[in-house]
């Protein structure tokens, strides 16, 4: 990747990192619905005025079909999901299964007829970063309800798809004017189930309402404008390798702010990772053409 795209996809990985650790404090003192509310209006009063500035709303219109699509895919539909499966599976199972998203891009792509063949060195690079998700997490499998399970699954099928719209069908629509239309409509679905819940924000502590606002602000409006610039930087797939990075982040800030203890799966699995990470996004060597023979003159 250019250094550009290493920037855009360290800068993602550590955003995304991060929520673990904020939804962890604010789900202590509010409703998951509410929680995901509140991030999506955040998140809209920031890029919907930018959007209406630069008059980047204008012929949204005839993308309909495929924005309603992404905002589905990439946050109605996972934003849910993932928190009623997180209410039965442990952490470390639910990192695992959301692990697997970089496979369900490569598989999307291929069978959409994707031009770049996955190289064995990238499948390799995946393979690794799952053994290392593996070292970081552990895994706890007991008490897994398959409910929860099947959450969890479809929202790695709507994460693995969702980026494939975005390079496929809204190349031409800026990423700020898409994240912050998908924010609106999952803000309004989320409405009448988090309006009446609105007054648990009142007297609640600054460290849960910190939480929501840093959620709100930083790891969805600014993440989502950076993640269309990745994905247009270096591909669906290769954006979608911050999978693999985001829940070893989520480990070290819970060691370095929450005293978490550094364990042996933490040295072990965390170089695991970043190793597959860089095989992972390789990219792959077109075979030179062979010469073509000049008959002599």
């Amino acid at each position: 990747m250019s250094r550009r795209g290493w920037a855009l996809f360290v800068a993602m990985s550590v955003i995304w990192g991060i929520p673990y650790l904020l939804i962890k404090v604010a789900v202590g003192e509010f409703d998951p619905v509410l929680v995901v509310f509140g991030r999506c209006v955040l998140g809209a009063l920031v890029l919907v005025p930018l959007v209406l500035v630069r008059g980047q709303l204008r012929g949204l219109a005839r993308h309909w079909r495929p924005l309603l699509a992404f905002t589905v895919l990439e946050m109605t539909g996972p934003w849910l999901l993932l928190s009623i499966a997180e209410q039965s599976l442990s952490s470390s199972l639910t990192g695992l299964l959301v692990a697997t998203v970089p496979f369900v891009a490569a598989l999307a792509g291929r069978l959409l007829g994707d031009e770049e063949r996955l190289s064995r060195v990238r499948i390799g690079g995946m393979l690794l970063g799952v053994a290392g998700i593996v070292a970081l997490l552990g895994l706890d499998v007991r008490g897994a309800q398959l409910v929860a399970i099947g959450a969890v699954v479809l929202t790695v099928i709507g994460y693995g798809t969702a980026p494939l719209i975005i390079s496929r069908q809204l190349s031409d629509v800026p990423g700020v004017a898409a994240s912050a239309v998908a924010l609106v409509v999952t803000a309004v679905v989320y409405a009448p189930f988090a309006v009446p819940r609105l007054g648990q924000f009142a007297g609640a502590p600054v460290d849960a309402l910190a939480a929501v606002v840093v959620l709100g602000l930083v790891c969805t409006a600014l993440a989502l404008v950076l993640f269309f610039r990745l994905i247009r930087e270096v591909g669906p797939q290769r954006a979608l390798v911050i999978t693999f990075v985001n829940p070893a982040v989520a480990v070290l800030l819970g060691v370095l702010l929450l005293d978490e203890p550094f364990t042996v799966g933490i040295a072990v699995g965390l170089p695991v990772i970043l190793v597959g990470c860089v095989l992972a996004t390789r990219r792959s060597r077109v075979p030179e053409p062979d010469p073509v023979p000049v008959a002599p003159a």
